[in-house]
């Protein structure tokens, strides 16, 4: 998840939520619960739903096109800021006050199905479609809580015209060629860092782990949370020489400056998802669009991989218009509901045959983001992730700032890990 304006992107491997037959897949740590069946029929009551950030704003709008087509029913949205959102959830949990529906963040799906809070994805709506990485986002110990709204993985921006002044056409696929692109950046091509890269604080996981996974490495192990191995080592051992070789800015301010940098070429290169190809583009004026370009996250031993982040769509055990609830996150799957849903949003389909819609099909940028979904991996669904993952955003700002031993952060990681524990 990132707590964000606008948010992006996933694939699904076939038709929208449909209800049918389909059984889900049992994966992940213990046995998957399947909730009861949605009943058929058209929609009633009114539900109350809650939504973040710009999502929030807009969802109104789309809402009107469910009540359209269910007469009888109503949505009635609120719209809350990112910052007080998660304390206004786990505030309504303890109080029983939730509403019947909502938008989540995917890192918080451990937690509040750890509450008890949150109602089983029915077992008459098929999720087989939903692409694995986002579909993994739902589930906790096994059992899926809700369906991928939206999801956003992360790419390489680079500036093609100052990659031609370095000697490239094209980017690199692999981690070295990266690094030797970067500074020829700098050496060739006048920029000031090679590449821009997050020097620890909150989020700076999102960045490493794509470099771990690519190696094959895994945030949890027989149940338990697995930082200290030689394939994370690898990642952050490779992240860290950014800095230390000077390719990346260690003293970077701490509120961004990437969309100006990236414009003006004193940081042409920079990881993050498909917001910022709007972002930049604004910045940039007319033309810009074409002075850049996306690329996969160049693959390590085990191939490439990146972050799966965005928002799932949930339904509480409490409400008391269940099936009017998972009726209306059915409708949010729908491919022609999605389709509309990024004119109003820019947040990219979870449902493949949306992506048929021509405003998304003949964009080659958005197409990268594509591939990249094929391999992007979430992180564990454990309820004491947040708590867990701030420690290492903690330690790898040490490692990047201070130059501090990436093994002996990974056991700090571990130790602080094992401590906590997973919450289950």
């Amino acid at each position: 998840m990132r707590r964000r304006p606008t948010t992006a992107l996933v694939l699904v491997a076939t038709a929208a939520l449909a209800l049918s037959a389909c059984g889900r897949s049992e994966s992940g740590a213990g046995a998957a619960t399947t909730g009861t069946d949605v009943a058929s029929g058209k929609a009633t009551g009114t539900i109350t739903v809650w939504a973040m950030g710009a999502e929030g704003e807009k969802l109104p709008d789309l809402a009107k096109d469910f009540e359209a087509q269910n007469p009888g029913a109503k949505v009635n949205v609120t719209a809350i800021p990112w910052d007080a959102a998660h304390d206004k959830f786990t505030t309504a949990i303890t109080a029983n006050s939730t509403p019947d529906a909502a938008m989540v963040g995917t890192t918080w799906m451990g937690e509040f199905a750890g509450l008890g809070a949150l109602d089983p994805l029915p077992g008459n709506i098929d999720s087989a479609g939903f692409f694995p990485g986002a579909q993994e986002t739902t589930k906790v110990g096994g059992t899926s809580y809700g369906i991928p709204w939206y999801v956003e993985t992360r790419l390489v921006y680079y500036r093609t015209d100052l990659a031609k002044k370095a000697g490239y056409t094209e980017a690199p696929t692999t981690w070295d060629g990266l690094k030797e692109m970067a500074k020829a950046m700098q050496d060739k091509a006048g920029a000031t860092w090679g590449i821009g890269l997050q020097a620890g604080g909150t989020g700076s996981w999102q960045t490493v782990m794509p470099f771990a996974w690519g190696e094959g490495a895994a945030l949890d192990a027989d149940g338990k949370y697995s930082f200290d191995t030689p394939q994370l080592l690898k990642a952050v051992q490779y992240y860290q020489s950014f800095f230390t070789d000077g390719i990346s800015d260690k003293a970077a301010p701490a509120q961004p400056t990437t969309e100006p940098d990236f414009v003006s070429g004193k940081v042409p290169m920079f990881i993050s998802g498909p917001w910022m190809m709007s972002a930049v583009e604004k910045v940039g004026g007319e033309g810009f669009k074409d002075k850049y370009a996306v690329a996969k996250i160049p693959a390590g031993s085990a191939g490439s991989s990146s972050f799966v982040g965005g928002s799932d769509f949930v339904v509480f055990k409490n409400s008391k218009q269940r099936d009017t609830a998972w009726k209306f996150v059915q409708f949010l799957a729908d491919p022609e509901t999605q389709a509309k849903w990024y004119g109003m949003s820019t947040d990219l389909p979870s449902v493949q045959s949306a992506w048929d819609d021509s405003a998304l099909s003949g964009d080659d940028k958005l197409a990268v983001f594509g591939d990249q979904l094929e391999t992007a991996k979430a992180p564990p669904s454990f309820p004491t992730w947040e708590q867990v993952v701030a420690s290492f955003d903690s330690e790898l700002e040490k490692v990047t700032k201070t130059g501090a031993d990436p093994a002996a952060a990974l056991k700090t990681v571990q130790q602080q890990a094992d401590s906590i524990g997973t919450g289950q």
